[in-house]
């Protein structure tokens, strides 16, 4: 029997991050790519079916950007030198089997975490969010990054295990089992299915 809370929708927003084909493209190439992306097809039906809210959240650098990044900053500073993941560039685009809708949140991040360079938490707010259900690539990336900052912010956690993928699957397990529960509830699509029908 599981203690893990019930999902009102209608103040829920699923985070879909950096599900964008550069990045898809770090995990390995044995059909858990296909797998992840249909188990994120079916969340993010789930969601919308149920009056929930998607939001997407993706990196790309315009060249002001690029030119901001300093030296010192050990993760973004080669992307900044090789002028990589160009925001117009399609492989930085959401991937299209989870393509963005009309009155979906979508917002261009240019560091880990999903808020500190956007207004996601401000778009997440004046639409009642309280409850956010993380997904994304990578879990020791813009999912960690993430969570810790959500949590801070006072959000309830859910992070969607099968929804959340790392090049690292050690990393990945510690992550998941040692370090997110004390933020989040650790749920799965299935478990997200069952916890939005609360009829």
């Amino acid at each position: 029997m599981s203690a893990t809370p019930a999902l009102d929708p209608t103040h829920t927003a699923l985070l879909v991050m950096d599900y964008q084909p550069a990045i898809l493209a770090v995990l390995p190439e044995d059909g858990n790519r296909k797998a992840l992306l249909d188990r994120m097809e079916g969340a993010i039906a789930d969601v919308r079916t149920n009056g929930g809210t998607i939001a997407y959240v993706r990196v790309g650098f315009t060249e002001t950007d690029w030119d901001a990044i300093p030296a010192a900053n050990k993760s973004f500073a080669p992307l900044a030198q090789h002028r990589v993941m160009h925001h117009e560039d399609p492989a930085t685009a959401i991937h299209e089997r989870l393509a963005p809708q009309d009155g979906d949140i979508t917002v261009r991040k240019i560091r880990y975490g999903g808020m500190s360079t956007t207004d996601l938490d401000q778009q997440l707010r004046e639409r009642g969010i309280t409850t956010l259900v993380v997904s994304g690539i990578s879990t020791s990336g813009a999912v960690l990054s993430t969570v810790i900052d959500a949590a801070d912010r006072d959000y309830q956690l859910y992070v969607l295990s099968d929804g959340v993928a790392d090049p690292d699957t050690e990393v990945h397990n510690v992550l998941l089992h040692k370090v997110f529960p004390s933020r989040a509830h650790i749920i799965d699509t299935a478990e997200l299915h069952a916890l939005l029908r609360t009829d």
